[in-house]
């Protein structure tokens, strides 16, 4: 064996010898990477136990190298393959790309998802990259994301620098070998398919049956803790290409549909009581950015000293069916299909840029056009930022309201689009010219970071404890200024009002970053005619409104919804999410957590407000029907988005 060559500090040595020294230390900064996302994510693991903490930085080794591999693959091969030029210095400047890009990007966004994670309390994931064709602005949020976030900036630019610095330690030089060409292409090719093989084995991350998957993860911690023992160049590679579903089948066809179906049928039931006028209501549905319930003073009058940052809506709430209720997402792509269509976000990547965006699929809009409805929806945004617009068509929108149809740049933020109260005074004012009834939608969005308000309102709205706070105090305003317009207006008496967010927001208090907090947001129903009256204990979510409104207009056609009506009392009330591939369903005051094979841990969060104590084996909770209806729902969702039944035929 040659001994390898020192010169003035560098190291010069075969190509394994580059290769494994290279991978070491590659895998050292993924884990590094780990250290760092805990550190300043550490409020958001504060129910961590010391073994999960083992299983974090030990068993999170699993993931690491799975990512390593799959980073690092092309240029293992290049590495390793024994071509007869591989010695010239093309090869290795070649080798060197293909090593250094890589690595250097799954630093970026190992680094770059420790404050991503604030917002969506998960790794990163392949629906990123739908961002960019989604229409968001990306050109104008990198420059205001480095500004606001330079400290990241900076720290991936020196740890980049200090691997380059340790990397290039280590460099391979030809030898001459003394061996024939057979002999020695013999045990090039051998060396090669050995390196090979192991390479998938740990991209497989063992020689098991499955490889290893997000979900993988909970073998070693909580749901809750999930984010820890993954990396981010894992999550986003595991998902990059995730349009595929496929079937399950936990229950016969017929034992299905009697635990739980999405087709309702309204013709028998007495859907009008709350609201028993003849005269067809108009609808206005508002969806606030990023409202969490937390922000909402009303919601936290239990929290000593708490100031809300929402004083109108509190005012309105008083006179209103108003629940704190559950997002089914945690983005505004995935929001909307939650709210307008019934259509919750239980797969990697958004249903709108979805495979199955093209399917059909009953909506809000669509529904009540066929009542004879004007439909219209309003977003400042400019026109196609997420597909908004696209999406709002599929919808059965005829109208759409945007940045362009506004048409004043007096108004834009410079970054996302109209600010909120000249576009809701835009709204108002296109309301009082459509016919009646009509169904209206409304996308609020300056509580959207960079958290701009117009020069003339700065100083006027109280700071909190995070940024975005002083922003939702200036929508909450324009809100208000959005009522006081609309009450002069003779449409206002006849419409049903609904309020609710679209996600939620990073979190500040303690109770809104567990795994049922980090869903809070309001759902709120008003009337100014002061008809609605009901118990609003119970578990609601966003894929609830459509069905609720549709009954509250009395409308009487099947349609699919994977929400039910809150008035009817015989439905049962919960709320389903996905994140970090599990699924979890709030059901009474419990919150049960299911990985697609089994149920992994169940909490009762009334009396566990942070979640530390799972449940799941205690005799008295009957975790089974939970369990049922949860996998009877997912097998509704997965089943009929693939055979395209989102319709009553």
């Amino acid at each position: 064996m040659t001994k390898a060559k020192y010169t003035k500090g560098y190291y010069r040595v075969n190509s394994y010898t580059v290769l494994t020294y290279r991978l070491l230390i590659a895998l050292l900064f993924l884990w590094i990477s780990r250290i760092l996302f805990y550190i300043f994510n550490f409020k958001s693991f504060n129910t961590v136990t010391t073994i999960e903490l083992f299983h974090v930085f030990i068993s999170g080794l699993r993931f690491d190298l799975s990512s390593l591999f799959m980073l690092n693959l092309p240029f293992i091969i290049l590495m390793t393959f024994p071509l007869p030029f591989r010695h010239r210095k093309f090869y290795w400047v070649t080798s060197d790309f293909l090593f250094y890009v890589p690595n250097l990007m799954g630093i970026a966004v190992n680094i770059a998802d420790i404050v991503y994670f604030r917002f969506t309390q998960k790794r990163m994931t392949g629906d990123i990259f739908d961002f960019v064709s989604a229409g968001i602005p990306i050109q104008d949020l990198i420059p205001q994301f480095m500004r606001d976030f330079w400290p990241f900036l900076f720290l991936f630019i020196f740890i980049s620098i200090i691997f380059y610095l340790i990397i290039r330690k280590v460099y391979y030089y030809k030898r001459r070998f003394t061996e024939g060409v057979i002999s020695y292409y013999l045990f090039q090719m051998i060396s090669f398919v050995i390196t090979l093989f192991l390479s998938v084995l740990m991209i497989r991350g063992g020689i098991q049956m499955k490889p290893v998957n997000i979900i993988t993860g909970i073998q070693y911690v909580r749901p809750s803790n999930l984010p820890l023992i993954l990396n981010t160049p894992f999550t986003i590679i595991k998902t990059i290409d995730h349009q595929v579903m496929m079937k399950v089948d936990y229950f016969e066809p017929q034992a299905l549909e009697k635990i739980y179906s999405p087709e309702h049928h309204f013709n028998t039931d007495r859907n009008n009581t709350l609201m028993p006028d003849s005269v067809k209501k108009n609808v206005v549905v508002i969806i606030m950015e990023s409202l969490s319930s937390e922000h909402i003073g009303a919601f936290n009058r239990q929290v000593e000293g708490y100031q809300g940052y929402t004083p109108f809506l509190d005012s309105l709430i008083d006179h209103s069916i108003a629940f704190n209720g559950f997002a089914n997402a945690k983005q505004s792509i995935e929001g909307l299909p939650a709210i307008i269509a019934s259509i919750p976000a239980l797969m990697d990547r958004p249903f709108i840029t979805s495979a199955f965006a093209g399917n059909s699929f009953d909506a809000l809009a669509a529904l009540l056009e066929k009542k004879g409805y004007e439909t219209s929806f309003f977003h400042g945004g400019t026109n196609g930022t997420m597909d908004f617009d696209r999406f709002a068509r599929a919808s059965g929108f005829k109208r759409y309201y945007g940045r362009n149809e506004y048409d004043n740049d007096m108004d834009f933020d410079g970054r996302w689009g109209i600010f909120d109260e000249p576009f809701f005074q835009f709204f108002a004012k296109k309301l009082d010219k459509t016919s009646q009834p009509f169904l209206s939608v409304f996308f609020s969005l300056s509580a959207h970071h960079p958290y701009t308000i117009p020069n003339q309102y700065k100083g006027q709205f109280r700071k909190g404890n995070l940024q975005i706070q002083e922003a939702i105090m200036y929508s909450d305003y324009s809100l208000k200024r959005f009522f006081d317009t609309a009450k002069t207006m003779k449409w206002y008496q006849n419409t049903l009002f609904v309020i609710t967010a679209d996600h939620t927001s990073e979190a500040f208090l303690t109770e809104y970053k567990t795994r049922v907090g980090m869903y809070r947001i309001p759902v709120i129903f008003y009337s100014p005619a002061g008809n609605l009256r009901y118990d609003n204990e119970k578990v609601v979510s966003q894929v609830d409104i459509m069905p609720s409104v549709l009954a509250l207009i009395d409308y009487k056609k099947p349609f699919v919804a994977f929400g039910n009506n809150i008035f009817n009392s015989n439905k049962p009330d919960f709320a389903v999410s996905y994140i970090n591939g599990v699924f979890q369903m709030v059901r009474n005051h419990y919150l049960i957590e299911f990985d697609g094979e089994e149920t992994v841990a169940l909490f009762d969060f009334d009396k566990d407000k942070q979640l530390k104590h799972n449940i799941m084996n205690v005799e008295t909770v009957d975790v089974n029907e939970m369990e049922e209806l949860l996998k009877a729902y997912i097998q509704q969702y997965y089943n009929r988005l693939i055979e395209n039944r989102m319709t009553v035929k």
